[in-house]
């Protein structure tokens, strides 16, 4: 019997969850909206109001969970990787509570995580399955073959997938956050309308600086032909580039899956929150008899369930941390 609060704050989302007995009663996500100004998040920025919202936030999951502090037998928290002034305010209020409460703390790395979003509901992979991790900050293909056995096999050599798709929008003069801008515009669009060059790496690995390079110049030399390039085929760029990015998603992958005979394939991070993955995702399972898992929505971005959930399981291994733990902006997979 456990009764887990997990707080997550690697980036610009304050969020609370609790975990009772394995399933999550409370998820609140607190965003920012202030780093749509600039275009990009502020770490500073974030860090402050990281600050601001962290009592509230963890406040009124505590009343979504209909629990209260003397309820409470652990407190798992995002260690990294991430933004380190905002994992400070998230790992300081943990170690806070904890030691207030006298309660043990879990540290989570925040990948891992994403990957055990998919344990939160049914249906659940079982070991050992692929999991291709696409965020903004991270792009991975992983073996996962326990709650705590994981092995990346392949990842970006530079950019990652969803930084990617960021870097596209801020050039199509799409406001921030512009990945699901690019994604809601694809949807009128026609994704074979213009070609962009797949990288040629080895192994399961990506990359993709060459790949928004490309990009930039094709938008340059079409705009030069053009100024008026960019509104009038708006949906058909963002068609084409997602589907590209897609494209190049989905070939490693394959190739993956078939040279470890897995058939269990599942997708995580702020990325596989995008349409056209989780569609073209499906009608691959269907040709290749993949079984596919997919986060809800929610569970995709940035959010404490998954910090939670995860938490349960290290919670049962009695896998605890000492009050000396720090923040790490980049952490040993």
């Amino acid at each position: 019997m456990s009764v887990i609060l997990a707080i997550e704050s690697s980036c610009d989302e304050t969020s609370v969850a609790v975990c009772n007995n394995g399933k999550i009663t409370a998820n609140v996500i607190a965003n920012q909206t202030i780093h749509q100004n600039y275009g990009g998040v502020i770490p500073e920025l974030a860090s402050r109001v990281h600050q601001q919202n962290i009592i509230p936030v963890v406040q009124q999951a505590l009343i979504d969970a209909n629990v209260s502090k003397k309820d409470i037998n652990a407190v798992a928290f995002t260690r990294g990787p991430g933004l380190l002034g905002a994992l400070l305010v998230g790992v300081s209020f943990a170690k806070s509570f904890a030691l207030a409460l006298d309660l043990p703390l879990i540290a989570v790395n925040h990948m891992h995580a994403h990957i055990l979003a998919h344990f939160i509901e049914d249906p659940k992979p079982t070991f050992p399955f692929l999991c291709l991790t696409v965020s903004g900050g991270h792009t991975q293909i992983v073996i996962v073959r326990d709650f705590d056995q994981m092995e990346i096999i392949g990842e970006t050599m530079d950019d990652a997938a969803g930084e990617a798709f960021d870097k596209t929008a801020k050039i199509l003069n799409l406001p921030y956050p512009g990945g699901p801008l690019i994604d809601k515009h694809a949807k009128n669009g026609n994704p074979l309308a213009y070609t962009f060059p797949v990288p040629q790496i080895k192994n399961f690995d990506y990359s993709f600086s060459g790949f928004k390079t490309a990009i930039l110049y094709f938008i340059r030399d079409k705009v030069k032909e053009n100024p008026n390039f960019i509104e009038e085929n708006l949906d058909d760029i963002c068609a084409s580039v997602q589907h590209s990015i897609v494209n190049i998603l989905l070939i490693k992958l394959k190739k993956a899956a078939l040279e470890y005979g897995i058939k269990d394939i599942a997708i995580a991070g702020g990325v596989s929150a995008n349409s056209g993955l989780r569609a073209t995702l499906q009608e691959e399972a269907k040709k290749l008899g993949w079984n596919v898992f997919i986060p809800a929505f929610e569970y995709c971005t940035d959010n404490a369930a998954m910090i939670a959930i995860a938490g349960h399981y290290k919670f049962m291994k009695n896998d605890f941390v000492g009050q000396d733990v720090a923040p790490a902006s980049r952490m040993e997979f």
